[in-house]
């Protein structure tokens, strides 16, 4: 046996942390999101409302429409995130390598614990009933001899599942004739161009294999090879330097026009990317700006530059680029850094040399913080780490919206 991975996903989780600490909410069909009277999507929501269409992504106003009477709520992303910490916690106790892909997702190597199916299927076990036990929580669980099997046993027998799927004939047999988007790899847009060619399943998969490469190159190679239960990836620790970029978004719950507004926007989510690249360590040698206008059309811009350190020159970067953009109501702005090092770059110039570098850029951040606080009157500067928080960035934006 080669390898032996566990993959752990937990039920509706965003509904099931809020239903375990208020009871009152069980049986009832939860969506986590947005409000039906604002603008977002689900994010999560509750068996109960599945039924009814509702699914994680949809447009909130549609998920009110298919389910009127369900309980709509704001995720509570801190919570989420404590929560997260102890399951990982648990998970990881039986793993040799953990591959954290979300809150509540993650791969775990245990084929040094386990030894055979038999002893990965009692460590299975085992996290089930930690999660249930300590937390009150369910989680599915696969077992496979590869990370695509697992993923592919977890869903398997949702909620509160348990599959195996010990070989790559199991695995074969077992999705063959399923809708290529049984693969995870296989988006939207590559299996509208396999549908196109006349492969929608799986056998359709393997038996037209250069149609596939044709239609999506190296990842059509891939398909394919996972498609015959091939996948030798290792579980790999997620480490902050392998991040391709850093960023901070916010939606709008009306169409901005003031583009001076958007550009005080741009501080905050500056600020925000500063404060994470900093948490982990990490440098960026360029900044990106998207913008989604009104109509849903995104677009983005890059500037490269020697350093982004600093709130300050992300914003600058940003800055510039949206004054170079045409004047359209904008739906959503972000901004975020790429080019992620460990090591920080700076550019040495003539005027370097009488620069006093970061007091200046302290200086005019404070200048900037002055400027929306005097603006908006809110205390930026005294308020900067409740910022950072989800929530409170999305509320504080919207306030300054309607202000």
């Amino acid at each position: 046996m080669d390898q032996i991975i566990i993959h752990v996903d937990m039920d509706a989780f965003y509904a099931s942390v809020e239903i375990r600490d208020d009871p009152s909410l069980r049986g009832k069909p939860l969506v986590i999101g947005s409000l039906p009277n604002e603008r977002g999507v689900v994010a999560t929501c509750s068996y109960e409302a599945r039924p009814f269409g509702v699914r994680s992504g949809m447009n909130i106003k549609e998920a009110y429409r298919l389910c009127p009477h369900a309980v709509f709520m704001h995720p509570n992303f801190e919570k989420y995130k404590a929560v997260s910490r102890q399951l990982h916690e648990i998970w990881n106790t039986y793993a040799s390598a953990s591959q954290a892909i979300a809150l509540d997702e993650a791969y775990l190597d245990v084929t040094e614990q386990a030894k055979d199916f038999d002893g990965a299927r009692e460590i299975a076990r085992t996290i089930k009933r930690r999660t249930l036990d300590e937390l009150g929580l369910t989680c599915s669980v696969g077992v496979a001899y590869s990370k695509t099997a697992a993923k592919t046993a977890s869903e398997e027998k949702k909620p509160d599942g348990c599959f195996e799927i010990p070989t790559p004939e199991a695995f074969v047999d077992l999705i063959i004739d399923r809708d290529v988007r049984v693969l995870y790899t296989v988006g939207e847009k590559s299996a509208e161009k396999l549908y196109s060619a006349g492969i929608r399943t799986v056998r359709d998969i393997r038996e037209k294999p250069d149609d596939v490469v044709r239609l999506l190159g190296k990842q059509g190679r891939w398909i394919t090879q996972i498609a015959n239960g091939i996948d030798d990836r290792k579980v790999t620790p997620y480490r902050p330097e392998e991040a391709k970029s850093i960023g901070r978004e916010v939606t709008f719950q009306k169409d901005v026009s003031d583009y001076d507004l958007l550009k005080d926007v741009l501080v905050l989510l500056s600020l925000c990317v500063q404060h994470r690249a900093e948490r982990v360590g990490l440098h960026g040698k360029g900044v990106t700006l998207k913008l989604t206008y009104s109509d849903m059309k995104s677009i983005s811009r890059s500037r490269t530059c020697y350093s982004t350190d600093s709130a300050v020159t992300i914003y600058r970067e940003a800055a510039l680029m949206l004054d170079a953009v045409g004047n359209r109501p904008v739906r959503l702005i972000g901004v975020s850094i790429y080019n992620l090092s460990q090591e920080e770059e700076t550019q040495l110039t003539f005027d370097g040399f009488f620069d006093s570098g970061a007091d200046d850029h302290d200086a005019e951040l404070k200048a900037l913080l002055d400027r929306l606080g005097e603006r908006y009157h809110l205390d930026f500067a005294g308020n900067l780490e409740k910022i950072y928080k989800v929530e409170t960035l999305h509320r504080t934006v919207e306030y300054m919206r309607r202000h």
